[in-house]
């Protein structure tokens, strides 16, 4: 069944001292495009969030959006530079026979100067979290997909009716296209017979000329083309995986057959017909932007 490529999930899982909370975001696009925002020190995951993404998306632009906090106290440690606190000490021991100074090493003193003393947080035991990672990971994408079936059930409905108005439109021009050769026949017979007055017209001429016309007017490969493009469109909206592709290039064949059914008829009423149809099969093209 369609799937429409626009949606939105959000998926949470808590444990071992920390919440995951993640969010994604589809819209339309005409490759598959997946856009991975997470936390620097969660860096290592964004190749195995994105393939699992693949694995269930064929088309779209799906944006990921990871947070990580702690629930509990942080985990922190005091890290000192001893190589940076001795080479402080000597460079001011050094500067104190400069100056002819008595100068004491004052441990205080050293780990009040820059880079001496820092804080660091505990690094994350990424193989441990990665389950909890997962869990929200497959509730949001559940949710996503979920809201995609159901937009592109919608979609579906809207295609089909206009889908149906279209083939309205072929069946009247189906019935409008044998009159054009009649209506051209009699006018045809009237100018000439306006022209010749009492000479009379020659049949077999006429015939010929009519023969021509009908010929270059004809358009019914069209119509019969025309008639399979959009049982193909019906049957690809039921079908199972991504048909975004081939529903743009099945509109793509129906708006050629329409434009050559508009310059052959030569005709005013399959021309008023052919600009609606133009008009349903624009709509059509629209809705079907939005098809995975």
């Amino acid at each position: 069944m369609v799937n429409s490529m626009t949606g939105f999930g959000r998926g949470e899982a808590e444990g071992l001292g920390y919440h995951f909370s993640l969010e994604i975001k589809g819209v339309n696009s005409r490759f598959l495009e997946v856009v991975v925002k997470i936390p620097k020190n969660l860096i290592g995951w964004e190749e195995r969030v994105r393939k699992i993404i693949q694995d269930k998306v064929s088309r779209g632009r799906i944006e990921v959006y990871i947070n990580i906090k702690e629930t509990g106290e942080k985990k922190r440690f005091v890290k000192v530079d001893k190589d940076l606190s001795l080479a402080y000490d000597n460079s001011l021991k050094e500067l104190a026979n400069l100056l002819n100074t008595a100068y004491q090493t004052d441990i205080y003193r050293l780990i009040t100067l820059p880079e001496v003393i820092s804080i660091e947080e505990a690094e994350l035991d990424t193989d441990s979290l990665w389950p909890l990672m997962e869990k929200a990971l497959d509730a949001a994408l559940a949710e996503l997909l979920e809201m995609r079936r159901l937009e592109g059930q919608k979609l579906v409905e809207d295609l089909l009716q206009k889908l149906s108005s279209l083939d309205e439109i072929r069946n009247e021009i189906a019935v409008r296209a044998p009159l054009v050769v009649s209506e051209y026949r009699r006018k045809l017979k009237e100018k000439l017979a306006l022209l010749l007055n009492d000479t009379g017209i020659d049949e077999t001429r006429l015939n010929m000329e009519i023969a021509l016309f009908a010929d270059r007017a004809s358009i019914e490969e069209e119509l019969v083309r025309l008639a399979s493009h959009l049982e193909q469109f019906k049957s690809a909206v039921f079908s199972s995986g991504p048909v975004g592709r081939k529903l743009d290039f099945l509109v793509q064949e129906m708006n050629r057959e329409i434009n050559t059914i508009g310059s052959k008829a030569n005709d005013l009423e399959i021309s008023k017909l052919v600009v609606e149809g133009k008009s349903e099969l624009e709509k059509i093209r629209e809705q079907i932007q939005n098809i995975e």
